[in-house]
């Protein structure tokens, strides 16, 4: 492969393969979720930082933000966006450090965001990740 003109995946490629990624998911996993939204970021804010008493910006590679089940199914729902943060330059510092594939790392970062809001065990989240 040459390499000599690829360039690292901007922020639109990313959210791109993580659309791609979650489209990818079971059905029964995806709808925890109800209307997601992605953002991705080069790295979190320093909101981010401080609430998840992170040493480095690099410390991180995704976040969920949103409602829980109940909450969703609650009227409050509408003012209550459901979002996953990704975090471009962390990602790729990992993809780069791994030797995995980045849409395997995308998609990883996906369930575990989204399982550890809802309270999936381990084992669950290992299960998902095994579906193709």
């Amino acid at each position: 492969m040459d390499w000599t003109n690829i360039e690292a995946p901007s922020l639109d490629d990313m959210e791109t393969l993580a659309r791609a990624a979650f489209a990818g998911l079971p059905e029964e996993f995806r709808a925890l979720t109800g209307d997601l939204v992605f953002m991705v970021q080069d790295f979190p804010d320093e909101d981010v930082m401080a609430d998840m008493k992170l040493e480095t910006d690099f410390d991180i590679l995704g976040l969920f933000q949103g409602p829980d089940l109940a909450a969703r199914r609650g009227a409050s729902n509408a003012s209550h966006p459901t979002m996953i943060f990704l975090y471009r330059r962390p990602i790729l510092d990992y993809w780069a450090d791994s030797g995995e594939a980045l849409g395997y790392i995308v998609r990883h970062v996906l369930i575990h965001e989204i399982g550890h809001h809802f309270g999936l065990s381990d084992e669950a989240m290992h299960a998902i990740e095994e579906q193709e």
